[in-house]
């Protein structure tokens, strides 16, 4: 059976960090994940667990103002990118964004929906809704043949 949407309940910011660190052991080089979610929902959490999940151990920090950050040390790159702050394909284009998605590392955006013209086609979409406080419900979908893949690996696994 083909999984290509996935929907899952994080009871807390240190769930939803597990959660990332699951998927961050299945990544390989050229898979996105896109982060959809509106400002504290739990996109950067997400996003530590998958730096902890690809082995980086250097703090992980939302580049809402450096527009992107990224990490070496793990056992592939990760590049953090955050849209939020961007209007428009012309300020998208200054920042380079689709160099990103075509290197041997793992790139993470927030906000994409600010930047879907320079997105790729295949990638993991993550939406996280708040339902209190702490849980977040997180909705996964898979937008190509890699992501599908990457998408059914992390369904077989058991959830933390």
């Amino acid at each position: 059976m083909e999984t290509r949407h996935l929907d899952l309940l994080s009871e807390n910011p240190q769930q939803t960090h597990a959660l990332g660190a699951q998927l961050g052991t299945l990544l390989r080089p050229g898979d996105t994940i896109l982060l959809h979610g509106d400002l504290g929902a739990g996109k950067t959490h997400f996003t530590q667990g998958i730096a902890r999940g690809l082995g980086i151990t250097e703090a992980v920090r939302s580049p809402t103002f450096t527009l992107v950050n990224e990490y070496h040390e793990g056992r592939l790159p990760l590049y953090h990118i955050d849209l939020y702050r961007l209007m428009g394909d012309g300020e998208i284009a200054t920042v380079g964004v689709e160099e990103y998605f075509e290197t041997d590392g793992v790139t993470v955006v927030e906000w994409p929906e600010r930047g879907e013209a320079w997105l790729p086609a295949d990638a993991l979409h993550l939406t996280l809704t708040p339902i209190s406080e702490q849980q977040r419900a997180l909705h996964l979908e898979a937008t190509g043949a890699r992501a599908q893949a990457l998408l059914q690996d992390f369904a077989r696994q058991p959830c933390s």
